[in-house]
């Protein structure tokens, strides 16, 4: 029994997983193992050398059990270190880096536009996209037979609800609830049925409004060369007679090519100039459906499409680029390493 204690001992030692300890265990406590064999050699004894020779062999059995207990919670912890380790996260470690957004190049130049006309001491307003003809055409001094109506393909949901087909409602809202003096522009998504490489059928606009009194067109003119210098750069801009129903007089606003500096070329048409927005002295009609006296208060507005805007100064030239989600057209905005790519 010394002997074969020794033995185990030895063999215990060599044990290096739970496998190898099962093995061992059946090599010495299972039906055909080395210490089991001697409860076999009982029968042959006596009844004092079987108390005494039985005590000794329990007593073998169970300081080898106690011993495999010992070494199974040894390889079960040391398991269990080895696996902690592997599967450790060192959260001293630097990011990997991450991915970052970017600001849409529409949303990027509204944001922009907004900045310039804040700066100026202009406030900004909303007003709903599904809008009632009241506020999209007939307030507007834009009556149901009158053929401006025809210059915006509209959405009809109703005969008396539309798809905006500018912002100008907005006007109309602001000026329905509350007195002049009133200065703010108002950007959004309006709808027109259009589609070519300059037209979408959903676009957007920025359309703005100054109501005071003792407002004069060297007002407006004033307000939007600055602005228009602001965004372009140093541009010569340049005002020309035009028609809108809900103003008088009326004028397209033009700005030097960019493209060409003034030269001339296929964008501009060889005139050396683009045309940029439109904007007048607010009808004294408008006035009066608001409930403003236009022999006290005078007022301009203006509008331009912001999908123009940001196509001349980024150089895009087809509109349906903004809205087809291209990561590789959108990426060019995105920043990296704190710069626009």
């Amino acid at each position: 029994m010394e002997q074969l204690k020794k033995e185990f001992e030895q063999l215990l030692k060599d044990v290096e997983n739970q496998e190898q300890l099962k093995q061992l265990k059946a090599q010495f406590l299972g039906k055909k193992g080395k210490i089991t064999a001697f409860f076999k050699q009982l029968k042959g004894l006596s009844e004092e050398e079987k108390k005494e020779f039985g005590k000794k062999i329990n007593e073998l059995k169970e300081f080898c059990e106690r011993l495999l207990e010992d070494k199974s919670k040894e390889l079960f912890e040391r398991a269990k270190q080895e696996s902690l380790k592997k599967e450790a996260v060192d959260i001293t470690l630097p990011a990997r880096g991450a991915n970052f957004g970017a600001i849409h190049p529409i949303t990027k130049t509204i944001m922009e536009i907004e900045d310039i006309f804040k700066s100026l001491g202009f406030g900004v307003e909303s007003g709903p996209e599904v809008e009632l003809d009241l506020f999209n055409f007939e307030m507007l001094n834009i009556p149901k037979e009158h053929p401006a109506r025809d210059m915006q393909d509209t959405f009809y949901i109703d005969d008396n609800v539309v798809l905006r087909t500018h912002t100008s409602p907005t006007q109309i809202r602001v000026m329905k609830r509350q007195k002049p003096p009133v200065m703010f522009i108002s950007p959004g998504r309006v709808y027109r049925r259009d589609s070519d490489l300059t037209h979408s059928p959903m676009f957007h606009q920025i359309e703005g409004l100054l109501v005071d009194k003792n407002v004069r067109f060297s007002d407006l003119k004033g307000v939007l060369s600055e602005f228009l210098r602001m965004f372009f750069g140093d541009v010569p801009v340049r005002f020309r007679p035009s028609y809108f129903p809900f103003t008088e007089p009326s004028a397209e606003v033009d700005i030097g090519c960019i493209i060409c500096k003034g030269k001339g070329c296929r964008v501009c048409s060889h005139t050396g100039y683009l045309e940029v927005l439109g904007c007048g002295m607010v009808h004294p009609n408008v006035l009066k459906n608001c409930g403003y006296d236009p022999d006290e208060y005078v007022g301009f507005a203006f509008g331009l499409g912001i999908e123009r805007f940001a196509m001349l100064k980024y150089g895009i030239d087809n509109i349906k680029l903004f809205f087809e989600n291209d990561l590789r057209f959108l990426e060019q905005f995105s920043y990296s390493k704190g710069r626009l790519l």
